[in-house]
C-alpha cells in the first residue's frame, strides 16, 4: 500500500478524476471500500487502486440478477481462482451445495463452504480481491467470504459500491475496512474529462450544474449536446433541455432506484417546487420528512441541508428526471398537494397554475396575472416561469395576445437572464406571428437575456436584421445590440463605434429618439475607451434627448455621465447622478441595472474615501448578482477592489480570481481585463508586487487588442511600473510612464497625472534620485487632497523614500500621516501598512522599558486618541462623533490597540494609557 494519504491526478478511465489511496499507516488496512452513486466512478477508482497495488486482480462483478440467487458470487470466485486443489474442491462443493436434498437447511454446504474458500484464498498466489457493483452479491456469497476473509488478513480486497454508511457495523470484507467515498469532480476537474467535446465558454459550470460533479452523467450531458438539432435561432445546448438524454436519464433511474419508494415521493414532491425547504417537505410527509432526506443524503442525492433548511439536489438533473417521469395527470395533483401546503403565496399561485387544466381557457388569465404578482414582487425567474406558461396555454385562435403574452415572457426571461424560457418564448412569437415588430422583439429580447452565454450570436443577428428589413428603427435597435456585442465580447470597440453610430443615423431617420439616445449613449462609451476627442459631445448630445419609452437605467446617458464623473476624480458629481438612477432601478425591479448601479456607487465612494459606504454597495451588489444568476465578473471585480481596500486582503483576491475565471468561461474581455487588474493591483499594494505582474502585464496585452486608448478608464499603468520596477526592468518601467503621460496630457486626462507621478517618483528613488522622489510624491500628494486614500498611498510612498535617504524624521511624518488618513477612513488594510511603516522607523526601546512600554510606543496618533477617549469612558459612538468617523472604524482602531498592548479589556485599558496621558 502507499505510504500516505493523498489525492492523486489521474487520466480519464473514462471517468476518474481522482484517485483516493489509503494510508499505509492505519492497523490493518488491508481492506477498503469505496462507495458512491452510480456513474461516480467507484469502479475505474478500484481499478486504479488495485494496479497500484502491483499484484493480479481476481475481479467479482455480480449484476442486479445475480443478487437472489446463493452463492453466484463465490462460483464467480472459483472460476476467476488459478487451478489448484482447493479451487477445484470449491467448485465441486459449490455443485453439492446446488442440490438442496444435500442439506435440506444448508447448514452442511455453508460450513465446508466457508473452510474450502479461506483455504483457496490462503492457497493461491498473491492477488488482490476487486469486488465490483458489490451492492449485487448475493447474502449467502457474502456471508461466506466474511468468515474467509477473516482467516486471510493479509488478502487485500478493495470493494466498490453504491451504498454504504462508515460505521453501521462493519463490513463483510473486514470490521476495520477502510471506507472512501468517492467525491464528485470539482469544476476543474469537471473541464479537464470534457477537453475532448470542445465545450464553449460557460458550458462546463452549465454541465456541472446539471452532473453535480458526477462524471458518467456529464459525459452523457456533453455527448448528447454535441448532437443537439436545430435551427441556429433555436438551437439550445442538452443541459439547457428539461428533458434529459437516454444514457442520463438510465444514470439517473440506477441513482434514484438506491432509495426506497417513499424517498422517491417526497423527493419528487421537492422537485416539483422552486424554493423546497424541510419546512415545506415536513407538511406535506409528516415527522418522516427529515429521516426520508437523510436518506437521500446519503445516498448523494441531496447536499446536506443546512441551517436555512433549505432543500438542494447534488445534480439538477435529478429534479428533471424525477419531473419528467411523471404523467401530466399526477403532476397536476402533486402541485395541488403543494399548492395546499405553501404559506408563500407566489408559491401557491405557481402550484394552482401548474395543477390547472391546461385546456381550461381560464388557466392562461390566471397564470399571467399570477406572473404579474411575481414581477411586482421582484421574483423575476419566477415571473419568468409563470409568463411562459401563461403564453404556452393561451389559445391559438387568439395570435394577437398569444404573441403579447409570448413577447412579455421573452422580456421576462430576459430581466433574469433565464436563456431556455427565452428561447422558448422566442419560438412562441417567430411560431405564431408574422408581423415584424414582435418578431424583432423576440429576437432581441433573446439576445439581452443571452448576454455573453448565447453561441451562434452572428447567425441571431442575421435573422434580426433579416426581419427588420424595411423598418430603420427595428434595424437601429439590431445595430445597437451589435454594437454591445462588438465591445464585451469581440472586445472591438472600432466597430462598436461604427455600429452604434449606424443605429443613431438610422433611428434619428425613424423619428425614434429613444433608440438614439441609446445608441449615442454607447458611441459615447466606446469614444471613451478610444480617446476620441467627440466623446463629451456625443454624450451631451445623447442627454439632451427625450425618452418616450422604458429603459434599462444602467443604459442611459445619466448613467455614463456618472461613470465620466468617476473616471474624472469627481465622486461628488458621480454620486449626486447615482443615487436617484439607483431609486429608479429599484422601482422598476430590473435587477441587473440595481446590480450596475450600485457597482457604481460603491467605486464612487471608494474613491471618495467613504469606505464602510462603498463596503456596503459593494457587498448588496455580490448577493443580489449571486442571487439572480447574473455572470460573476462584474461584481466579483467591484467587490475586490472595495475589500481589498477597505476590508481583508484575502477576502479581495478570492473575489478578484473567481472573476477572472467567470469572465474567460463568459468570454467577457472587458471585465477580465477589470479582474485581472484588481487582482495585480491587491498584489501589489500587499507588498507582493512580482506576483502582481504577470495579471497586470495581460491587462496591458488585452488593453493593446482591444485598442484602449484612455488611461483614465482602468488605471493599471502606474501599478504594473510599479511591478516592473520591483522586478528590476526600470527601462521599461521609464517608457510606460513616459507614454502613458503623453497620452494622459494629450486627452486631457489630468485625474490620472498624480498616480503616475507616485510611480515615477519610485523610479527616481531606485536611482538614488531621493530628492528629485521626494518632491514628486509631495507635489502628487498635495493634488490628490479630494481623494484621500490616493493620498494615503502616496504619503506612505513618500514615507518609504524618505526611510530609504536615512531621513527618519521626515519618513516618520509622512507614515503618520498616511495612517492618520487610513484610519479615519476605515482602510484597515492601509492603516495596517503604515503602521508597520511606522514600527520600522521606531528607536529600540530604553533598557528599562517594558513589553506593554513599546507596544505603547507603537500605537499611531489615531490609535493613541480613539484609545484616550475609551479609557476615559467614552463609547463607541462618542468616540465616532468626536473624531469624525464611523462606528465600525473605532471598533477597529480598538481591536488593534488592544492586540498591541495584549489587553483584554476597557479596565485594562484605562490602566495602560493613563501614565502614558499623565
Amino acid at each position: 500500500m502507499p505510504d500516505s494519504a493523498t489525492w492523486v491526478s489521474e487520466l480519464r478511465e473514462p471517468a476518474v478524476a481522482v484517485l483516493p489511496v489509503v494510508p499505509d499507516d492505519l492497523p490493518g488496512t488491508r481492506r477498503v471500500v469505496l462507495f458512491g452513486p452510480p456513474g461516480i466512478g467507484k469502479s475505474t477508482a478500484a481499478g486504479l487502486l488495485a494496479r497500484r497495488l502491483g499484484r493480479p486482480v481476481l475481479r467479482l462483478a455480480p449484476g442486479p440478477q445475480d443478487a437472489g440467487v446463493p452463492y453466484t458470487g463465490l462460483l464467480e470466485l472459483a472460476l476467476a481462482l488459478p487451478p489448484s486443489p482447493t479451487a477445484r474442491d470449491l467448485a465441486a462443493a459449490l455443485d453439492e451445495a446446488a442440490d438442496p436434498a444435500a442439506a435440506p437447511d444448508g447448514t452442511g454446504p455453508a460450513l465446508r463452504l466457508r473452510r474450502l474458500t479461506a483455504a483457496a484464498l490462503r492457497d493461491a498466489p498473491p492477488v488482490t480481491l476487486v469486488a465490483d457493483n458489490a451492492q449485487w452479491l448475493d447474502p449467502a456469497s457474502r456471508a461466506v467470504l466474511r468468515w474467509a476473509l477473516r482467516l486471510t488478513p493479509e488478502l487485500p480486497v478493495i470493494t466498490a459500491e453504491r451504498t454504504w454508511r462508515p460505521g453501521s457495523g462493519g463490513h463483510w470484507s473486514g470490521e476495520d475496512a477502510y471506507a472512501v467515498h468517492v467525491p464528485h469532480l470539482t469544476e476543474p476537474q469537471l473541464a479537464a474529462l470534457l477537453a475532448p467535446y470542445r465545450p464553449a465558454p460557460g458550458e462546463v459550470a452549465r454541465v456541472h450544474t446539471r452532473s453535480g460533479g458526477n462524471p458518467a452523467l456529464a459525459l452523457a450531458l456533453a455527448e448528447a449536446g454535441g448532437r443537439t438539432p436545430g435551427p441556429p435561432t433555436v438551437r439550445r445546448p442538452a443541459d439547457d433541455d428539461p428533458v434529459l438524454p437516454p444514457r442520463a436519464r438510465q444514470l439517473v433511474g440506477e441513482w434514484l432506484d438506491t432509495v426506497p419508494d417513499d424517498v422517491r415521493e417526497l423527493l419528487t414532491l421537492a422537485a416539483l417546487d422552486d424554493r423546497p425547504d424541510l419546512d415545506l417537505l415536513t407538511r406535506l410527509a409528516g415527522p418522516a420528512a427529515a429521516h426520508l432526506l437523510a436518506q437521500a443524503e446519503t445516498a448523494g442525492l441531496l447536499d446536506p441541508v443546512p441551517a436555512d433548511g433549505r432543500v438542494r439536489f447534488t445534480a439538477t438533473a435529478i429534479a428533471a428526471e424525477l419531473t419528467t417521469r411523471l404523467p401530466a395527470a399526477a403532476r397536476r395533483l402533486l402541485h395541488a398537494r403543494l399548492a395546499g401546503a405553501s404559506h408563500d403565496s407566489l408559491r401557491r399561485d405557481r402550484h394552482t397554475a401548474l395543477a390547472a387544466d391546461p385546456t381550461d381557457p381560464r388557466t392562461a388569465r390566471h397564470t399571467a396575472r399570477a406572473a404579474g404578482h411575481a414581477r411586482l414582487r421582484g421574483e423575476h425567474p419566477l415571473a419568468a416561469e409563470l409568463s411562459l406558461l401563461a403564453a404556452q396555454r393561451t389559445p391559438r385562435e387568439d395570435p394577437g395576445l398569444l404573441a403579447e403574452r409570448a413577447l412579455t415572457a421573452v422580456r421576462d426571461a430576459s430581466h433574469c437572464g433565464d436563456l431556455p424560457r427565452g428561447r422558448a418564448a422566442a419560438r412562441l412569437v417567430l411560431e405564431h406571428d408574422t408581423s415584424p415588430a414582435p418578431r424583432v422583439g423576440a429576437l432581441l429580447a433573446l439576445l439581452d437575456a443571452s448576454g455573453q452565454r448565447l453561441h451562434g450570436a452572428d447567425e441571431l443577428f442575421a435573422d434580426a436584421i433579416h426581419e427588420a428589413a424595411g423598418r430603420p428603427d427595428l434595424t437601429a435597435q439590431v445595430l445597437l445590440r451589435q454594437a454591445i456585442w462588438a465591445n464585451v465580447s469581440e472586445g472591438a470597440p472600432h466597430r462598436a463605434a461604427a455600429l452604434a453610430e449606424r443605429a443613431a443615423r438610422l433611428a434619428r431617420t425613424a423619428g425614434d429618439t429613444t433608440t438614439t439616445a441609446l445608441a449615442l449613449t454607447m458611441l459615447a462609451r466606446v469614444q471613451r475607451v478610444l480617446g476620441h476627442p467627440d466623446a463629451d459631445t456625443t454624450l451631451e448630445h445623447a442627454l439632451s434627448l427625450p425618452r418616450t419609452a422604458l429603459v434599462p437605467v444602467n443604459a442611459t446617458p445619466e448613467h455614463l455621465a456618472a461613470r465620466h464623473a468617476l473616471f474624472d476624480d469627481r465622486p461628488a458629481d458621480a454620486r449626486t447622478t447615482l443615487l436617484p438612477l439607483l431609486v429608479q432601478a429599484q422601482r422598476t425591479g430590473d435587477a441587473e441595472a440595481v446590480v450596475d448601479l450600485l457597482r457604481s456607487l460603491a467605486e464612487t465612494e471608494l474613491r471618495a474615501g467613504r469606505c464602510a459606504e462603498a463596503l456596503d454597495y459593494a457587498r448588496r451588489a455580490h448577493t443580489l448578482s449571486d442571487r439572480t444568476g447574473m455572470p460573476p465578473g462584474p461584481a466579483c471585480y467591484t467587490s475586490a477592489l472595495v475589500e481589498g481596500t477597505a476590508s481583508r486582503t484575502g477576502t479581495a483576491l478570492a473575489h478578484a480570481r473567481r472573476g477572472i475565471d467567470a469572465s474567460r468561461h463568459e468570454d467577457n474581455r472587458v471585465f477580465l481585463s477589470r479582474n485581472l487588474f484588481a487582482l495585480g493591483h491587491l498584489l501589489l499594494t500587499a507588498g507582493r508586487p512580482k506576483e502582481a505582474l504577470e495579471p497586470l502585464q495581460e491587462v496591458r496585452a488585452l488593453e493593446t487588442l482591444q485598442q484602449v486608448r484612455d488611461p483614465s478608464v482602468l488605471r493599471w499603468h502606474a501599478d504594473l511600473a510599479e511591478a516592473l520596477l520591483a522586478a528590476g526592468r526600470p527601462d521599461e518601467a521609464e517608457e510606460l510612464l513616459t507614454d502613458t503621460h503623453r497620452t494622459a496630457t494629450d486627452l486631457g486626462r489630468d485625474s490620472v497625472l498624480p498616480a503616475l507621478e507616485r510611480a515615477r517618483a519610485l523610479l527616481d528613488a531606485a536611482r538614488g534620485q531621493y530628492d528629485t522622489a521626494a518632491r514628486r510624491l509631495t507635489d502628487a500628494a498635495e493634488q490628490l487632497r479630494q481623494l484621500p486614500l490616493e493620498r494615503g498611498r502616496t504619503l506612505l510612498a513618500l514615507s518609504h523614500t524618505e526611510r530609504r535617504a536615512r531621513r527618519r524624521a521626515g519618513a516618520r511624518t509622512a507614515a503618520q500621516r498616511a495612517a492618520d488618513l487610513f484610519t479615519a477612513h476605515g482602510a484597515h488594510p492601509g492603516a495596517d501598512a503604515a503602521a508597520r511603516a511606522l514600527r520600522r522607523l521606531e528607536p529600540g526601546p530604553p533598557a528599562d522599558a517594558t513589553p506593554q512600554d513599546g507596544a505603547r510606543a507603537r500605537l499611531t496618533d489615531a490609535e493613541q486618541r480613539c484609545a484616550h477617549l475609551a479609557a476615559a469612558g467614552a463609547s463607541n459612538r462618542d468616540i465616532a462623533a468626536a473624531l469624525t468617523v464611523s462606528v465600525k472604524t473605532v471598533e477597529a482602531t480598538l481591536t488593534r490597540v488592544y492586540r498591541k498592548l495584549d489587553l483584554r479589556s476597557r479596565v485594562q485599558l484605562a490602566h495602560a494609557v493613563t501614565p502614558a496621558r499623565e
